[in-house]
């Protein structure tokens, strides 16, 4: 048996212009095109912190209801980072991405990851969630790091396979490639059975 044969059937549509998840899709031996529509990324504001990524996957998955063709795959993802109850998104600037890599400095968060996989018979929602620990970053390590890297693309104003990650990140337990800003394996165990 070849992996992923069943999805012979279907044309795989990545909804997502993150070079990172373009990368791991694509390594995981899937050929697909990329397609995004816009999606308010808003959340209710009571919702648990764990539950954000998945609700927000969803909803992006939602976006192509009424628009997709029978043989359609569509894959969303969206990556939080949460430090405690507080989300973290993309940063705006240099000065938020500073002020966010300062909060996360020293301490343990959380990486959660929403997938949604749609076609126009099945739905499937999960999550998962990765601890990283950072070091004590220093200002200058803080500042090179934005001015080099500029991540302001990135949940948490930072990217795990960068250099902030090489230096700063101590310890993870859970997936890596969930921080990168896809849960590689349980997204092939997922579409295995799709």
């Amino acid at each position: 048996m070849i992996p992923l044969e069943n999805l012979g059937k279907y044309k795989i549509i990545l909804a997502s212009k993150s070079p990172r998840r373009q990368q791991l899709l694509s390594d995981l031996g899937l050929t697909f095109e990329t397609m995004v529509t816009d999606t308010d990324e808003s959340f209710p504001d009571d919702m648990p912190v764990e539950n954000v990524a998945a609700f927000l996957a969803e909803k992006k998955a939602d976006a192509f209801t009424g628009k997709m063709k029978d043989n359609q795959l569509i894959i969303t993802a969206d990556t939080i980072v949460a430090l405690g109850d507080e989300v973290l998104n993309k940063p705006g600037d240099a000065a938020h991405a500073h002020e966010m890599l300062r909060a996360l400095s020293g301490k343990k968060h959380e990486v959660i990851t929403g997938v949604c996989l749609l076609s126009k018979m099945k739905k499937v929602v999960f999550s998962a969630k990765t601890s990283v620990w950072f070091k004590e970053l220093a200002e200058e390590e803080i500042n090179f790091y934005i001015e080099n890297y500029k991540p302001f693309d990135k949940a948490g104003a930072y990217g795990i396979q960068e250099w902030i990650g090489y230096v700063g990140i101590y310890r993870i337990d859970g997936s890596y490639f969930n921080v990168m800003g896809l849960p590689v394996q349980q997204l092939y165990t997922h579409l295995s059975t799709f």
